[in-house]
């Protein structure tokens, strides 16, 4: 039997004690980095043999796994940190185990999305992760155009090298939309910014380590225009009317619409 482990983020105590039972019992464990791995083993007095497997070599140790497994052998998978298979190394396995119809299982628990959805204080009703954001700048575009469109919550991981840029193009493209920026989450430091983009580039002067990114598009704030302003006055209501009906519908304070308003004057 194959069980998928979930393992701590940062705390070396958030893990289950069914999570710790698997892996006393199971014959041996693939682990990402085995180096890192054996911190969390060695706090827990887990002394199993590990064996590497990750991107780079997923594909090349597959069929001993399956074999393995066919025999009789039982063999957890955990990631670096969290849930495997979450933006981590796995489904191929799982994958190759479906079309072979050999059964697995996992062992839930911490997975940094949901704690960074929980953290952020947005609505979980509809929400979507998307992994980590694109590179290039085209596909970035693109990919911050889709969450744009999307009618829940998404989220996504950015580097500390990468963040102020990502948060630059979102200012430009998602400039009304509440943003959460999480980080070192269950750890010392684990931090919540909430704003906008633009705010948000102000209030990260040395950013570090790996951030989840939360975008709420479900409470996106409505923006206004002098033209907003003298499209109501045209069907009759009055500048004050106007004023307070656009407040109300966009989240603009009434004194930001009534400097619209005069705007149009002027013009």
């Amino acid at each position: 039997m194959l069980y998928i482990v979930a393992t701590p983020i940062g705390h070396l105590k958030d893990i289950s004690l069914r999570a710790l039972e698997t892996l006393q019992k199971v014959d041996y464990i693939l682990a990402e980095d085995t180096r890192h791995s054996r911190v969390l083993l060695n706090h827990h007095l887990i002394k199993k043999p590990l064996l590497s497997y990750h991107k780079f070599n997923e594909a090349s140790r597959l069929d001993r796994i399956v074999e393995d497994l066919k025999e009789g052998k039982e063999i957890a998978l955990i990631s670096d940190a969290g849930s495997p298979l979450v933006a981590d190394p796995g489904l191929r396995l799982t994958v190759r185990l479906h079309e072979e119809n050999i059964p697995y299982t996992v062992i839930p628990g911490a997975c940094s999305p949901i704690c960074a959805l929980q953290l952020s204080g947005f609505s979980a009703e509809r929400f979507q992760f998307l992994g980590f954001a694109p590179k290039k700048k085209g596909s970035l575009e693109k990919f911050l155009q889709e969450i744009g469109l999307y009618p829940g919550v998404s989220l996504f991981f950015e580097t500390s090298e990468r963040i102020k840029a990502t948060l630059v193009l979102m200012a430009h493209l998602l400039p009304s939309n509440s943003i959460a920026l999480v980080r070192e989450i269950t750890k010392m430091h684990e931090e919540v910014k909430r704003g906008f983009a633009k705010e948000l580039i102000e209030a990260l002067p040395h950013p570090r380590g790996e951030f989840v990114v939360v975008v709420d598009q479900s409470h996106k704030k409505e923006t206004a225009s002098s033209e907003d302003v003298a499209a109501l006055q045209e069907k009759g209501l009055s500048r004050r009317d106007a004023v307070k009906e656009l407040a109300k519908k966009t989240g603009v304070s009434r004194r930001e619409l009534y400097k619209l308003a005069n705007k149009t004057d002027i013009c």
